[in-house]
């Protein structure tokens, strides 16, 4: 950690420059120097320094000042302050404004390097603490869409995650493109045992065989031309927490052995090593190709996919849980109106209406960023269908503009309420079934009495 660790002494007495200079360098740190606050703010434009060591009492810009510019430019750096015994004073001042200690010359080298270890194990603390903060804001905002389900399969899919999440059991998601399967993988990292370790994604499809492999182990410095450095692979990062390989119908036979091996043995070389690496992770898979017929095709190993699919949830497309997209849709708009800072109230009855009727080829994805572009382009405090008329299902290919029963049925309610002015007794008379039977399908189709 000391060789990674970059220290700067800003001093204007060349010779304590020099002494700490050969002092940390002996220590194993990388350390930097210069004579005045105007030269370190110069080196700090081109480097990233993790400690200053900073005279009280220069020439020109004093060290007070220096801190404050420091702060300014890389709050996350710690700062030391060195005085006089007659300056203490400055110094206890300069920890009100941000500094992390003093130090008193001359120096006791066993006290500096006591010091220093205290430092960096602030530093090292607080790193932990971001990244702990980061992971938690990023599971805030992965449950933000969680917890958006209304309908009952995904009340199902979900109730399943709680099942299934205690458990280190590999799972298999399936379902068509923009559905949420990253989502519903998050959820089940989030609820299990494993919440305060790594997510690891990778998408599968989006990388050569090469590349996969090479993110996936990682390599050793040599192991082929450009690798100046050995570098952790994907596998290794995931140790304790989930590895979601995204996309895996995407990768070849001989990849599915070589990741069925380190499933069987939780062991792997990086490229290039000797070392075996062991990792321990919980797997989920996802992809959108029917694997089955992959497996006829000899494209996909069984004896993988079994590996692979010990515990199967299927993710129903949006236009198959109509009840989600009103709910969904709200969420978004909500989401891109604290964004761009709009006033928006919500959406008119035609305009959720015009959503539910829509295919969606893109499904829950494709539902975001249209409603991203309808708060966009929105000029009054409602969205109508007049910032939705680019999703005329008129304009769809032929395969995707057929009515569905559930479409036909809305439509045909919508009409007939509309025919009977809103009078639900009559309305029910006409199509032929109760009171009860119309109010719990208007309430599934979200219609009111005048539309």
């Amino acid at each position: 950690m000391k060789s990674s660790t970059h220290i700067m002494i800003v001093d204007d007495e060349e010779t304590i420059c020099e002494a700490l200079f050969a002092w940390f360098v002996k220590d194993g740190y990388k350390v930097s120097t210069a004579f005045s606050g105007e030269q370190a703010l110069e080196c700090l434009q081109e480097n990233s320094i993790d400690i200053f060591l900073v005279d009280v009492k220069m020439p020109g810009m004093s060290g007070i000042e220096l801190l404050s510019r420091i702060k300014e430019k890389q709050p996350e750096a710690a700062v030391i302050m060195m005085t006089a015994h007659g300056s203490i004073s400055a110094a206890v001042e300069a920890m009100k404004l941000g500094a992390s200690d003093y130090l008193c010359k001359p120096f006791d080298p066993d006290a500096l390097s006591l010091l220093m270890e205290r430092v960096m194990m602030q530093k090292s603390l607080q790193k932990e603490n971001s990244a702990l903060k980061e992971r938690l804001l990023e599971q805030q905002e992965a449950a933000a869409d969680i917890f958006i389900v209304h309908s009952e399969p995904m009340r199902q899919i979900f109730s399943t995650v709680d099942e299934v999440a205690p458990s280190s059991a590999p799972i298999f998601i399936t379902g068509e493109t923009g559905v949420g399967k990253d989502i519903v993988a998050r959820a089940i990292h989030f609820r299990s045992q494993r919440t305060y370790g790594p997510f690891v994604a990778v998408n599968c499809g989006a990388l050569s065989e090469s590349l996969l492999e090479s993110e996936l182990f990682g390599h050793e410095k040599g192991a082929f031309t450009g690798a100046m450095k050995a570098r952790r692979g994907r596998l290794e990062m995931a140790d304790t927490g989930t590895l979601f390989l995204d996309e895996i119908g995407e990768i070849s036979t001989k990849m599915q052995v070589v990741l069925l091996r380190v499933l069987e043995e939780k062991q792997f070389l990086r490229l290039g090593g000797s070392q075996p690496v062991s990792s321990d992770f919980r797997l989920i898979t996802a992809t959108h190709r029917d694997i089955p017929i992959l497996i006829k095709e000899k494209q996909f190993r069984e004896d993988f996919y079994y590996r692979i699919n010990v515990i199967a949830i299927n993710i129903p497309p949006l236009r198959e849980r109509l009840d989600d997209i009103p709910v969904l849709a709200d969420h978004f708009l909500k989401r891109y109106v604290e964004e761009t800072g709009k006033h928006l109230e919500g959406f008119t009855q035609k305009a959720l209406d015009h959503l539910r009727v829509y295919p969606w080829p893109g499904n829950v994805r494709e539902l975001k960023n249209v409603i991203e572009r309808a708060v966009v382009i929105a000029k009054g405090r409602i969205i109508g269908t007049e910032e939705l008329k680019f999703l005329d299902p008129g304009k769809m290919p032929c395969e995707t503009s057929l009515t569905t029963l559930d479409e036909l049925e809305l439509n045909h309610i919508r009409s007939m309420l509309s025919s009977c002015d809103g009078n639900i007794s009559h309305a029910a008379k006409k199509l032929g079934v109760n009171r009860s039977t119309l109010s719990r399908k208007m309430k599934q189709y979200h219609l009111t009495a005048r539309n």
